[in-house]
């Protein structure tokens, strides 16, 4: 069934949309207006690389029509419906941009099919750093160079995700489990990765008006989420800005990082549901499209 949004629901929603990015991302803005860096937040914007005036476009999402809405009748993606009335349309997307859309679903639904992997213990951080004496980040380790790289020696490097393991140093590429490549990313993809759940908010914002701007936010702020626990337990010394370790070259900090990492797990399963059923629609079935 479809669903239409008179001009005044549509304009409140989106009103209350712009609102809310905005306090998402007030800090970083407010940061940003001093030149003022900061090693955990900034990566939301940087990493992501989408800017806090992108979060604050509000999309209906993929079949909704907005009646009374010529202002969007040239957005990208959006289709004419009666009169004024525009909609969000998936199969133009979908014939745009191809291998994108195949790349997402089939990123979505591979990722969903398979069980989470728990024993990773965040040390991809800790791999990134291995026996280099200059590190991406300016901040001091935790455990000093010695104590990181014995941290690594110590336990088996379990990564899955390649945008992390291609990030190792050279000393540490050959320590993982699996090499990694992009092409086997979406072979390899597991729901209790951190960065597969934080990717789900570069997945809704590459879908565009397919998304509804109150998920593509959710999304944001699950990324925004998991990215403290990263840090938590990544090798930083990072006491200046407030962060409590999680020490997960302890039992005991194995355990709270395996905790949370299984709740994050959760949201994010839920959130894949969600955009898949926004975008195509829980009916969809899974062989539907790119080979799934």
């Amino acid at each position: 069934m479809t669903t239409a949004l008179s001009r005044d629901e549509w304009i409140e929603r989106a009103r209350a949309h712009e609102a809310r990015a905005d306090m998402l991302t007030a800090a970083h803005r407010e940061r940003a207006a001093r030149g003022e860096k900061h090693p955990v937040w900034d990566f939301l914007f940087t990493y992501y690389s989408y800017k806090p005036a992108m979060l604050r476009r509000w999309h209906p999402g993929a079949g909704v029509v907005l009646q009374d809405a010529p202002e969007r009748a040239g957005w990208r993606w959006y289709s004419s419906a009666d009169g004024d009335a525009v909609v969000p349309d998936a199969d133009l997307f979908r014939a745009e941009k191809p291998q994108l859309a195949d790349l997402v679903e089939r990123m979505l639904r591979r990722t969903a099919s398979r069980p989470g992997q728990f024993g990773c213990f965040g040390l991809h951080e800790w791999a990134m750093v291995y026996r280099e004496e200059e590190h991406r980040h300016p901040v001091p380790l935790r455990l000093g160079q010695a104590g990181t790289d014995a941290v690594v020696e110590t336990h088996e490097l379990r990564c899955t995700h390649f945008d992390a393991f291609r990030f190792f140093t050279p000393d540490a590429v050959p320590r993982n489990r699996l090499p990694l490549t992009r092409d086997s990313q979406p072979d390899l993809e597991q729901p209790g990765c951190l960065h597969a759940g934080m990717d789900l908010y570069r997945w809704a914002v590459k879908l565009g008006p397919l998304i509804p701007g109150e998920l593509m936010l959710d999304a944001f702020e699950l990324a925004r989420d998991i990215r403290l626990l990263d840090m938590e337990a990544a090798p930083y010394d990072l006491s200046a800005w407030g962060v409590r370790p999680v020490r997960i070259e302890t039992a005991e900090g194995k355990a709270e990082y395996v905790r949370r990492q299984r709740e994050f797990a959760e949201r994010g399963t839920f959130m894949r549901e969600r955009i898949l059923d926004a975008w195509i629609g829980a009916s969809t079935g899974s062989a539907a499209h790119a080979g799934h």
